[in-house]
């Protein structure tokens, strides 16, 4: 039995390593196909990008890892099912959850590994990817410049293009504000293109404009003008220089990001979670109180009434203490009845304002409390998430072994396409638990562990079915199957033709 355990153990490792690698790379490539607008071509050293690379393959770890072990397990099965190796263990008394049992092991303890990493490496790893990131980002103008949005990051002046060229360096429709005179927006400009590039000393940026116009608004001594004379200058081609210092390269003080869920381990979830539940039940039990002293509590009407009552209605009502008590016990209708018809106007206004007042501070209470929760669930989510992803390694042990002893198929055709699929309904349904949890509408640890609930009963089903030798995802098995059941559904037709051909014809030999 020993020697078969090692044998099992050299056919998983190496598909276990090639496939890892292969579905890092995959998640590697759809990172840099999101970022690799703002890292080429913009002047940033390769070991800034290097760096960044290496954060970012640590930090996909946690998704790689748990399709390897699904592609691993699909291949090493499906091969010994390939070449009859399955079928000599069950010839000589190994069944196949026996046969599981090295590969069980060893996936326990990647699933151990995968949760020390998730929660010691993985928060590291997304500080510093987060921090270079950030300076990248937000340090250097050429880069944080996007479509449609002014950037403000040079002081002085505001910056918006309507379209980046992907291929090349060239951005269209450009807008830049001049503010350096901080009197509003007298120097316009606008161009049909143009060009953002670095000095070699990093120090000053130049902007190459085509194709524009310059619109300046000239200034008046006289204050009462509304309507100034401008000038119009036209350009087929300006270069503009903006000077650089502040804007170089800086690492950026990690502790900015150290509040992120993202960035912290189990004991900084939990202890993080406490003092948000704490302040967020220190605002709900605040807010119905703040509502009522705001609206109900509030009893300077300041009601200029004719017969100088004013004084009188002040006192009587602030005498009661509380709003219970000065409905029960004052005759508020007899006190709005004896005003006049102006100050019946004027009063009827101000309890219309505080009633707008009140509706728009319940709003914006609602609104707080609700970002507060979810923050506070987003939270418990990745503290959740460091538990369900090491989870998903054994789950998809036991879909991909026992899946790749029924189809009998290694390499990296049919067991690849298997796995994909699967893994993505994995993470379709994991993505769809999380935003409900967001969201709000679905409890945290449900949310959490719904793709995890779904696909484990799936996992146990193909170990039952390939334990008892079943043909579950046998194709001439479904076709003979299906052949039977057509030439039973024919037969029964012909039948039924037979029989009312025979009374016809009964029925034609009563007549003769």
């Amino acid at each position: 039995m020993k020697k078969i355990n090692i044998l099992i153990f050299r056919t998983y490792i190496g598909p276990l390593f090639v496939t890892f690698f292969i579905s890092l790379f995959i998640l590697l490539m759809q990172f840099l196909w999101k970022w690799i607008e703002d890292f080429i071509g913009k002047g940033l050293d390769w070991y800034y990008i290097a760096e960044i690379m290496m954060y970012a393959s640590a930090s996909l770890v946690p998704m790689a890892l748990p399709l390897a072990v699904l592609l691993a397990s699909v291949m090493t099965y499906g091969n010994l099912g390939e070449h009859y190796e399955l079928t000599a263990l069950k010839a000589s008394g190994i069944s196949l959850p026996k046969a599981m049992q090295p590969l069980m092991y060893i996936t326990v303890i990647i699933s151990i590994g995968a949760f020390f990493f998730s929660n010691n490496v993985l928060p590291y790893t997304n500080l510093k990817m987060a921090t270079r990131l950030y300076d990248i980002t937000h340090q250097r103008p050429e880069v944080s410049i996007k479509e449609g949005i002014f950037n403000n990051d040079i002081e002085g002046y505001s910056i918006k293009v309507g379209r980046k060229n992907k291929n090349s360096s060239i951005m269209y429709n450009f807008m830049i504000y001049d503010h350096t005179a901080r009197q509003g927006n007298p120097d316009v400009i606008l161009a049909d293109s143009g060009i953002l590039k670095i000095t070699a000393d990093k120090k000053h940026m130049l902007v190459t404009l085509y194709k524009g116009e310059h619109f300046i608004e000239m200034s008046e001594n006289n204050p009462q003008l509304k309507e100034y004379p401008y000038r119009h200058d036209k350009f087929g081609k300006q270069t503009m220089v903006f000077d650089m210092i502040g804007f170089d390269f800086k690492q950026s003080d990690e502790n900015i990001f150290k509040s992120n869920y993202q960035m912290m381990n189990l004991a900084q979830l939990d202890t993080t979670i406490d003092s948000l539940n704490i302040l967020f039940k220190e605002r709900f039990n605040k807010f119905p109180v703040q509502i009522q002293q705001s609206a109900y509590e509030r009893f300077d009407f300041k009601i200029q009434n004719k017969k100088d009552t004013v004084g009188i209605l002040k006192d009587s009502l602030k005498k009661y203490k509380s709003y219970k008590e000065l409905v029960s016990k004052a005759n508020l209708d007899s006190v709005y009845q004896n005003l006049d018809f102006e100050n019946k106007n004027r009063a009827s206004d101000i309890a219309l304002d505080f009633a707008k007042r009140t509706q728009e501070n319940i709003k914006v209470g609602a609104d707080d409390l609700y970002e507060r929760g979810k923050w506070i669930r987003k939270h418990e989510l990745a503290w959740y998430r460091k538990f369900s992803l090491s989870f998903a390694c054994l789950i998809f042990f036991f879909i991909g072994a026992p899946l790749g002893a029924i189809i009998r198929k290694g390499g990296f055709g049919m067991p690849f396409l298997v796995s994909t699929i699967l893994f993505m309904i994995y993470y379709i349904i994991s993505i769809m638990g999380e935003k409900f949890v967001r969201e709000g509408i679905l409890p945290v640890i449900i949310g959490a562990w719904l793709s995890s609930a779904v696909l484990f009963p799936f996992g146990i089903l193909l170990t039952y079915k390939a334990a008892t030798d079943s043909a579950l995802l046998d194709t001439d098995s479904y076709v003979s199957a299906f052949k039977n059941r057509f030439q039973k559904i024919k037969s029964f037709f012909n039948i039924r033709k037979q029989k009312k051909e025979a009374s016809k014809n009964n029925k034609v030999e009563v007549k003769s």
